[in-house]
Protein backbone atom coordinates (compact mmCIF):
# COMPACT_ATOMS: atom_id res chain seq x y z
CA UNK A 1 0.00 0.00 0.00
CA UNK A 2 1.16 3.69 -0.45
CA UNK A 3 -0.18 6.70 -0.18
CA UNK A 4 0.32 9.55 -3.04
CA UNK A 5 -1.07 12.76 -4.39
CA UNK A 6 -2.12 12.70 -7.80
CA UNK A 7 -3.79 15.43 -9.86
CA UNK A 8 -6.82 15.50 -11.41
CA UNK A 9 -6.61 16.00 -15.18
CA UNK A 10 -10.15 14.88 -16.51
CA UNK A 11 -13.15 14.57 -14.46
CA UNK A 12 -15.95 14.44 -16.97
CA UNK A 13 -19.84 13.39 -17.16
CA UNK A 14 -20.02 10.09 -19.30
CA UNK A 15 -22.98 8.41 -18.68
CA UNK A 16 -26.35 9.15 -16.81
CA UNK A 17 -24.50 10.35 -13.24
CA UNK A 18 -21.28 8.65 -14.69
CA UNK A 19 -18.02 10.84 -14.71
CA UNK A 20 -14.76 9.50 -15.78
CA UNK A 21 -11.69 10.33 -13.66
CA UNK A 22 -8.33 10.68 -15.04
CA UNK A 23 -5.45 11.19 -12.43
CA UNK A 24 -2.05 11.92 -12.91
CA UNK A 25 1.32 11.14 -10.95
CA UNK A 26 4.20 9.00 -10.47
CA UNK A 27 4.50 5.81 -11.18
CA UNK A 28 1.92 3.20 -12.70
CA UNK A 29 -0.88 2.16 -10.35
CA UNK A 30 -0.97 -1.17 -9.02
CA UNK A 31 -4.33 -2.79 -7.32
CA UNK A 32 -7.57 -3.64 -7.98
CA UNK A 33 -9.07 -0.20 -6.65
CA UNK A 34 -7.87 2.87 -4.80
CA UNK A 35 -9.05 4.46 -1.75
CA UNK A 36 -9.49 8.28 -2.35
CA UNK A 37 -9.86 10.56 -0.18
CA UNK A 38 -12.61 13.24 -0.85
CA UNK A 39 -12.31 17.05 0.71
CA UNK A 40 -14.16 17.60 3.62
CA UNK A 41 -14.81 14.24 4.03
CA UNK A 42 -13.00 11.48 7.06
CA UNK A 43 -13.42 7.97 4.88
CA UNK A 44 -11.96 7.49 1.65
CA UNK A 45 -14.04 6.13 -0.76
CA UNK A 46 -12.93 2.70 -3.13
CA UNK A 47 -12.94 2.88 -6.90
CA UNK A 48 -12.13 0.36 -9.07
CA UNK A 49 -9.39 0.77 -11.61
CA UNK A 50 -10.66 0.79 -14.97
CA UNK A 51 -7.42 1.78 -16.96
CA UNK A 52 -3.61 2.23 -15.73
CA UNK A 53 -0.28 3.00 -17.30
CA UNK A 54 2.92 4.84 -16.78
CA UNK A 55 2.04 8.42 -14.50
CA UNK A 56 -1.87 8.06 -15.15
CA UNK A 57 -4.92 5.76 -14.72
CA UNK A 58 -8.58 6.20 -15.02
CA UNK A 59 -11.99 5.91 -12.47
CA UNK A 60 -15.35 5.73 -13.49
CA UNK A 61 -17.63 6.78 -10.39
CA UNK A 62 -21.84 7.28 -9.87
CA UNK A 63 -22.77 10.21 -7.93
CA UNK A 64 -24.59 8.21 -5.57
CA UNK A 65 -23.71 10.24 -2.35
CA UNK A 66 -22.54 13.36 -1.11
CA UNK A 67 -18.47 12.12 -1.37
CA UNK A 68 -18.78 11.48 -4.63
CA UNK A 69 -21.23 14.24 -5.29
CA UNK A 70 -18.45 16.76 -4.00
CA UNK A 71 -16.47 14.93 -6.03
CA UNK A 72 -17.85 15.68 -9.29
CA UNK A 73 -17.45 19.31 -8.81
CA UNK A 74 -13.55 19.23 -8.30
CA UNK A 75 -12.02 20.60 -11.53
CA UNK A 76 -8.96 19.50 -13.41
CA UNK A 77 -5.55 20.59 -11.18
CA UNK A 78 -7.02 19.70 -7.89
CA UNK A 79 -4.72 17.46 -6.22
CA UNK A 80 -5.99 13.97 -4.58
CA UNK A 81 -4.22 12.03 -1.59
CA UNK A 82 -4.92 8.36 -2.88
CA UNK A 83 -3.67 5.07 -1.34
CA UNK A 84 -2.60 2.56 -4.00
CA UNK A 85 -1.70 -0.47 -4.16
CA UNK A 86 -4.90 -2.16 -2.68
CA UNK A 87 -7.29 -5.84 -3.31
CA UNK A 88 -6.45 -9.26 -4.90
CA UNK A 89 -7.70 -8.64 -8.44
CA UNK A 90 -8.44 -10.76 -11.34
CA UNK A 91 -6.18 -13.60 -12.17
CA UNK A 92 -5.64 -13.31 -15.54
CA UNK A 93 -3.45 -16.70 -15.82
CA UNK A 94 -7.00 -18.65 -14.81
CA UNK A 95 -7.95 -18.37 -18.12
CA UNK A 96 -5.74 -20.34 -20.81
CA UNK A 97 -7.06 -19.62 -23.97
CA UNK A 98 -10.56 -17.80 -24.01
CA UNK A 99 -12.63 -15.57 -21.47
CA UNK A 100 -15.69 -14.74 -20.94
CA UNK A 101 -16.28 -10.94 -18.85
CA UNK A 102 -19.67 -10.18 -17.47
CA UNK A 103 -19.90 -6.32 -16.10
CA UNK A 104 -23.01 -4.95 -14.91
CA UNK A 105 -23.25 -1.57 -14.69
CA UNK A 106 -19.84 0.14 -13.41
CA UNK A 107 -18.81 -3.54 -12.99
CA UNK A 108 -17.67 -2.84 -16.47
CA UNK A 109 -14.69 -0.80 -15.05
CA UNK A 110 -12.56 -3.32 -13.63
CA UNK A 111 -13.09 -5.90 -16.35
CA UNK A 112 -11.53 -3.39 -19.14
CA UNK A 113 -8.74 -3.54 -17.34
CA UNK A 114 -9.10 -7.52 -17.34
CA UNK A 115 -9.45 -7.68 -21.12
CA UNK A 116 -6.63 -5.46 -21.94
CA UNK A 117 -4.45 -8.03 -20.13
CA UNK A 118 -5.83 -10.99 -21.44
CA UNK A 119 -5.39 -9.86 -24.64
CA UNK A 120 -2.04 -8.64 -23.94
CA UNK A 121 -1.30 -12.23 -23.20
CA UNK A 122 -2.61 -13.67 -26.59
CA UNK A 123 -6.35 -15.01 -25.39
CA UNK A 124 -9.71 -14.57 -26.69
CA UNK A 125 -11.49 -12.12 -24.90
CA UNK A 126 -15.85 -12.12 -25.32
CA UNK A 127 -17.71 -9.22 -23.04
CA UNK A 128 -21.19 -8.99 -22.02
CA UNK A 129 -22.58 -5.80 -20.16
CA UNK A 130 -26.02 -5.09 -18.66
CA UNK A 131 -27.48 -1.90 -17.96
CA UNK A 132 -30.60 -0.62 -17.35
CA UNK A 133 -31.18 1.40 -19.90
CA UNK A 134 -28.80 3.48 -22.82
CA UNK A 135 -28.24 6.30 -20.94
CA UNK A 136 -26.31 4.41 -18.85
CA UNK A 137 -24.07 2.57 -21.12
CA UNK A 138 -20.15 3.04 -20.35
CA UNK A 139 -16.92 1.43 -22.11
CA UNK A 140 -19.26 0.32 -24.85
CA UNK A 141 -17.12 1.65 -27.61
CA UNK A 142 -13.60 0.75 -25.62
CA UNK A 143 -15.04 -3.08 -25.77
CA UNK A 144 -15.80 -3.41 -28.87
CA UNK A 145 -12.57 -2.17 -30.34
CA UNK A 146 -10.49 -4.25 -28.26
CA UNK A 147 -12.13 -7.59 -27.86
CA UNK A 148 -13.05 -11.06 -30.01
CA UNK A 149 -16.90 -10.97 -29.06
CA UNK A 150 -19.41 -8.36 -27.15
CA UNK A 151 -22.92 -8.16 -26.57
CA UNK A 152 -24.98 -5.59 -24.53
CA UNK A 153 -28.51 -6.11 -22.27
CA UNK A 154 -30.71 -2.83 -21.29
CA UNK A 155 -33.78 -3.53 -19.24
CA UNK A 156 -35.76 -1.34 -21.01
CA UNK A 157 -34.53 -3.03 -24.62
CA UNK A 158 -33.47 0.49 -25.52
CA UNK A 159 -29.95 -1.33 -26.77
CA UNK A 160 -29.13 -4.83 -27.78
CA UNK A 161 -30.64 -7.72 -26.08
CA UNK A 162 -34.04 -7.09 -23.51
CA UNK A 163 -33.42 -8.12 -20.13
CA UNK A 164 -30.33 -9.39 -18.29
CA UNK A 165 -26.82 -10.10 -19.33
CA UNK A 166 -27.49 -14.02 -19.20
CA UNK A 167 -30.12 -13.13 -21.83
CA UNK A 168 -27.64 -11.98 -23.71
CA UNK A 169 -25.32 -14.97 -23.07
CA UNK A 170 -27.81 -17.37 -24.05
CA UNK A 171 -28.44 -15.56 -27.46
CA UNK A 172 -24.42 -15.75 -28.51
CA UNK A 173 -24.05 -18.44 -30.75
CA UNK A 174 -21.00 -20.81 -30.66
CA UNK A 175 -19.94 -19.15 -27.35
CA UNK A 176 -16.74 -20.92 -26.32
CA UNK A 177 -14.64 -20.20 -22.73
CA UNK A 178 -12.61 -21.64 -20.74
CA UNK A 179 -12.87 -19.22 -17.96
CA UNK A 180 -15.05 -16.64 -16.48
CA UNK A 181 -14.77 -12.95 -14.90
CA UNK A 182 -17.80 -11.13 -13.58
CA UNK A 183 -18.48 -7.93 -11.81
CA UNK A 184 -21.09 -6.28 -10.53
CA UNK A 185 -24.68 -5.93 -8.48
CA UNK A 186 -24.31 -8.90 -6.14
CA UNK A 187 -27.71 -10.56 -7.34
CA UNK A 188 -26.37 -10.62 -11.08
CA UNK A 189 -23.21 -12.22 -9.79
CA UNK A 190 -24.96 -14.64 -7.97
CA UNK A 191 -27.16 -15.71 -10.96
CA UNK A 192 -24.02 -15.14 -13.37
CA UNK A 193 -22.46 -17.90 -11.27
CA UNK A 194 -25.15 -20.22 -11.14
CA UNK A 195 -26.01 -20.26 -14.36
CA UNK A 196 -22.37 -20.26 -15.96
CA UNK A 197 -20.58 -23.66 -15.88
CA UNK A 198 -16.89 -24.02 -15.22
CA UNK A 199 -14.32 -21.99 -13.25
CA UNK A 200 -14.52 -18.24 -12.44
CA UNK A 201 -14.20 -15.65 -10.35
CA UNK A 202 -16.21 -12.57 -9.25
CA UNK A 203 -15.35 -9.20 -7.65
CA UNK A 204 -17.29 -8.32 -4.98
CA UNK A 205 -18.52 -4.97 -2.73
CA UNK A 206 -18.36 -3.99 0.45
CA UNK A 207 -18.58 -0.42 2.36
CA UNK A 208 -15.13 -0.16 3.38
CA UNK A 209 -13.73 1.80 6.32
CA UNK A 210 -9.75 1.26 6.01
CA UNK A 211 -9.41 -0.13 2.85
CA UNK A 212 -6.26 -1.78 3.44
CA UNK A 213 -7.75 -4.48 5.98
CA UNK A 214 -7.18 -3.24 9.28
CA UNK A 215 -10.93 -2.65 10.11
CA UNK A 216 -12.40 -5.65 9.36
CA UNK A 217 -15.33 -3.72 8.22
CA UNK A 218 -16.43 -5.25 5.18
CA UNK A 219 -15.73 -8.92 6.00
CA UNK A 220 -17.94 -11.30 4.04
CA UNK A 221 -18.58 -15.48 4.81
CA UNK A 222 -16.89 -17.70 2.51
CA UNK A 223 -16.27 -21.10 2.17
CA UNK A 224 -13.03 -20.63 4.15
CA UNK A 225 -14.58 -18.74 6.33
CA UNK A 226 -14.37 -14.90 7.03
CA UNK A 227 -12.49 -12.89 4.21
CA UNK A 228 -11.96 -9.08 4.31
CA UNK A 229 -13.05 -7.99 0.81
CA UNK A 230 -10.58 -4.66 0.62
CA UNK A 231 -7.26 -6.90 1.67
CA UNK A 232 -8.36 -10.44 1.00
CA UNK A 233 -10.61 -9.95 -2.57
CA UNK A 234 -12.11 -8.16 -3.43
CA UNK A 235 -11.84 -10.72 -6.35
CA UNK A 236 -12.65 -14.30 -4.79
CA UNK A 237 -12.96 -17.86 -7.00
CA UNK A 238 -17.01 -18.72 -7.82
CA UNK A 239 -16.54 -21.90 -5.32
CA UNK A 240 -15.19 -19.81 -2.73
CA UNK A 241 -18.80 -17.16 -2.13
CA UNK A 242 -21.36 -17.61 0.01
CA UNK A 243 -24.34 -15.88 -1.79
Amino acid sequence: MEKQLYTITENRLVAADTYRLVLSGKGKVDGEFVHLEIPGFYLRRPLSVCDSEEGRFTLLYKTVGEGTKVLATLPEGTQLSVLTGLGRGFDASACSRSALLVGGGLGAAPLYLLAKELKRQGKKVTVVLGFNKADEIVLANEFKALCDGFAIATLDGSVGVKGFVTDAIKGMAGLDYDYFYTCGPMIMMKVVCEALSGPGEASLEERMGCGAGFCYGCSVQTQNGPRRVCKDGPVFKKEEILW
